[in-house]
């Protein structure tokens, strides 16, 4: 199917621009104040996207932001269905909401985002929460005006998984992003792996790619708002533009992006290392503003699990890739995802994913034990390993990559870095003297001190102490320049 069949197209959005009318006139009744919305997100960088463009339809329906469930008169709920622990934190969530919808009966309560997409979450939600007033997937996510409006209209629940099963793309919405200096931008949707282990392609939808013309549009109105630090969003960005006619590829996209005028900073997740090419490494290193860092899910190191994975690579590919792009950036930073666990893994094979951590040696990892999802071919496996083999595994690699961890952020010590002083404090009272936070071109967190008043902005630190998850430093002073 050809991307530009995949958007919306502008008939179908000004019918919902119509409903979001509808909806602002309903409030504009009832209430003789501005109607507030409050959002809550769970999961991954692009659920935070997707809430962002709703919180963009509900400013085009009249409706503010607050930071309190009290304060609002709606309420999202935008979730993830990647891990069972994300779905069990939603639950509690959701049960919560019943004491606000106690305290104010009007409440509108919704569940979406790609938990909501599955039929079987759904039906739970029917019947055990009665007080979630709308559900709707991903799929129905362009239609969110009209179904809050057939929701505050008719005064009845609505639940709402139907729509485009290969996915769509929105044009047009203007997202609400949170302030700073950091932003998401989706470049694709949805995924074509079929991973064993991930329910991403049932939830989300075949890939389907923007224009080159519309990323580049949004990308210069980012930095017109100010945006610094910008990462392209994709489930699988390497195979970005394979769905489109014009030959622009994920590398071609960088390039037209990295010739934007402008101080800034691009980076971009997820990279699937099956089409993570010689060439991307080279044009990441030749462009001076795409960030000489990536994130790179390599999930095991042994090859049987590999395949069992359906991950279509080995860990000598891998392996190879690695030393390829550190070859052209020398000071390339490397994150990546490790599950522990996977069914049929044995103790034995789980030590080639510690042999495989010890010769790429990740500035960090984020670390899952194996979560089976409903629908997904890792679902009905079967075990070789108890619940107490995969604990202790997990807590040996947590072990080894901290190690790495630390002894990697070591060498930065006397270093002297460009950062982005970020808006955030330091919430760690252990070291209350490095007061700001800020973030190196390889995405290391750096606690800084004397950077006050120099939020959002560039500025050279030196490195005067690490630990395993951050670095601490001092902004370098003018006389230094």
């Amino acid at each position: 199917m050809n991307k530009t069949s995949r958007v919306v197209s502008d008939e179908l959005m000004e019918i919902q621009r119509d409903y979001g009318r509808r909806v602002r006139g309903i409030y504009a009744m009832k209430m003789d104040r501005q109607p507030m919305a409050y959002t809550q997100t769970f999961g991954c960088q692009q659920n935070e996207a997707d809430t962002e463009l709703i919180r963009g339809m509900l400013a085009e329906m009249g409706f503010g932001f607050c930071d309190c469930i009290e304060q609002a008169d709606i309420v999202i709920v935008n979730t993830c269905a990647i891990r069972d622990h994300a779905e069990q934190r939603v639950y509690g969530n959701v049960g919560e909401l019943s004491h606000a919808k106690k305290n104010n009966p009007e409440l509108v309560t919704v569940l979406c985002g790609c938990m909501a997409q599955q039929a079987h979450v759904a039906e739970r939600i029917k019947n055990s929460y009665p007080y979630v007033d709308i559900v709707f997937g991903t799929h129905a996510l362009a239609r969110f005006p009209e179904i809050l409006y057939t929701c505050v209209s008719s005064h009845r629940r609505v639940f709402d998984l139907t729509g485009d099963e290969q996915g769509c793309i929105l044009e047009g919405i203007e997202p609400v992003r949170k302030e700073g200096h950091r932003a998401w931008l989706s470049i694709m949707y949805g995924c074509n792996n079929f991973c064993s282990y991930c329910v991403v392609p049932y939830v989300r939808g075949r890939e389907r790619s923007r224009t080159p013309e519309a990323v580049i549009a949004e990308f210069k109105k980012l930095l017109d708002q100010g945006y610094k630090d910008i990462t392209l969003l994709g489930q699988n960005v390497n195979s970005y533009g394979s769905d489109l006619e014009d030959g622009c590829d994920f590398p071609t996209l960088l390039e037209r992006i990295n010739a934007i005028p402008g101080d800034f900073r691009v980076r971009f997740m997820t990279s699937h290392p099956k089409d993570a090419t010689k060439r991307l490494f080279d044009v990441m290193a030749n462009c001076e503003k795409i960030c000489n860092s990536i994130h790179l899910p390599v999930q095991a190191g042994n090859d049987r699990v590999l395949r069992e994975m359906n991950r279509r690579y080995t860990s000598a590919r891998y392996l190879e890739l690695v030393e390829y792009a550190r070859s052209v950036m020398p000071d390339l930073t490397i994150t990546s995802d490790i599950i522990v666990g996977f069914p049929g893994e044995t103790n034995e094979e789980f030590q080639d994913t510690l042999r495989l951590l010890e010769q790429v040696r990740f500035d960090s990892l984020f670390t899952f034990i194996f979560s089976p999802r409903r629908g997904t071919k890792a679902w009905d496996m079967p075990d070789v390993l108890t619940k107490e083999e995969k604990q202790r595994n997990f807590e040996q690699l947590l072990e080894v990559q901290n190690r790495i961890s630390k002894e990697i952020n070591d060498t930065y010590v006397g270093r002297r870095l460009r950062v982005l002083v970020g808006e955030e404090e330091n919430d760690r009272s252990y070291n209350n003297e490095y007061t700001k936070q800020s973030r190196t071109e390889g995405f290391k967190l750096v606690y800084l001190r004397g950077a006050e008043g120099l939020e959002g902005q560039f500025v050279d630190a030196v490195i005067e102490k690490s630990s395993t998850w951050a670095l601490f430093g001092r902004a370098v002073t003018e006389t230094e320049r």
